[in-house]
């Protein structure tokens, strides 16, 4: 890779999807979810495989820097962005933008959400290679890569491109919002549709450049921003950051840029944005029950049992899910595991 790049992951996630095991306190991207490593750290892990970990920078928020550098115990620590407050990924990529570019001047960035899976990560390194150097020939150009997508998936938004076009780096037709069920599967048949996964690839001044005309009012504001080595920096970030406008990167600049491309990929990505979706991944019994940690069953069928320190036995019972964490177990009927996160407010 070359040396004018470097990876910002998102970490800032409250991971409200996967309560009771993610918490506000330990959200998503800081728990071993499936693998015995953490999101954060594979996601770490991937990222070394292209840079050195001195061109990893973490967005986060501040009550996070003690989990940030707990989990990656050789991350610089300047290299760890604090957001005084979640507000959404425009205003982080605007601030961590301005932030990397003081010390490392005009890179090319690679964005990477800090909680998703890659199966196939020697793919997904030559696919940001890609990415990197299709903006270093062009430099006007935001790539974005595109999932071809395997299933008729209403969890995702969407990217329409043209399928005709046989070129690796395709320009984007357009961004689409997450479909309902017959409207996936149209998409899935056409194939002129890809997953967004929200990984994508931009020069500095060209990014500061599209938001500075799409997102005036927070460029502004964070323009405002003295050094990074002011003693005054947080101080005026903290009153600043507030204030600006709350809203994703995708609608601030992406669907409003005339240099959107797409690299249709396929490593092996995934989201698991649900309960139910680990299903994909933890192992499954010759009864259909979904199984981690320590769990035996006995006459039972097509449950989701998760342990994370009591041994689960389930006797007789089927559709449904048991899950027990630190403090607690919680037990429902399957079909309704995805609206767990509906009782979280109740039971903090």
């Amino acid at each position: 890779m070359k040396q004018n790049f470097c990876v910002l992951i998102m970490a800032g996630g409250k991971g409200t999807r996967f309560w009771p095991k993610s918490t506000e306190e330990k959200p998503k991207q800081f728990i071993n979810l499936i693998e015995d490593k953490t999101m954060i750290q594979l996601t770490v892990d991937r990222v070394r495989k292209i840079v050195p970990i001195e061109k990893v920078f973490i967005a986060t928020g501040e009550k996070y820097i003690g989990l940030v550098k707990e989990q990656i115990t050789d991350l610089p620590e300047r290299n760890i962005i604090v957001e005084p407050i979640g507000r959404n990924t425009a205003p982080c990529i605007l601030l961590a933008s301005m932030y990397i570019k003081q010390i490392y001047g005009n890179f090319n960035i690679a964005f990477v959400p800090s909680d998703h899976l890659i199966k196939y990560e020697t793919k997904f390194v030559r696919t940001l290679k890609l990415a990197n150097d299709f903006i270093e020939s062009k430099n006007e150009a935001i790539v974005t890569l595109g999932i071809t997508p395997d299933r008729p998936e209403t969890g995702y938004g969407y990217i329409k491109y043209d399928k005709n076009d046989k070129n690796k780096v395709v320009k984007v037709d357009k961004f689409v919002e997450k479909p309902n069920l017959e409207k996936a599967k149209e998409y899935l048949e056409s194939n002129g549709y890809l997953w967004n996964a929200g990984i994508f690839v931009f020069n500095i001044d060209y990014m500061l450049k599209e938001l500075s005309s799409n997102y005036s009012k927070a460029y502004i504001l964070l323009k405002q921003l003295p050094r990074i080595d002011d003693n005054n920096y947080k101080t005026v970030l903290n009153e600043i950051y507030p204030k600006c406008e709350s809203i994703s990167i995708d609608y601030a600049v992406m669907e409003k840029s005339k240099n959107i491309y797409v690299i249709p990929s396929s490593f092996g990505w995934d989201d698991i944005g649900t309960w139910k979706s680990l299903e994909r991944y933890i192992r499954k019994d010759e009864n259909d029950n979904y199984i981690k940690g320590q769990v035996s069953t006995y006459d039972s069928y097509n449950n989701i049992l998760y342990s994370q320190n009591k041994k689960i036995i389930a006797i007789g019972v089927d559709n449904i899910y048991c899950i027990e964490t630190d403090n607690k177990i919680v037990i429902g009927v399957k079909e309704n595991v995805d609206e767990l996160v509906k009782y979280r407010e109740k039971e903090i």
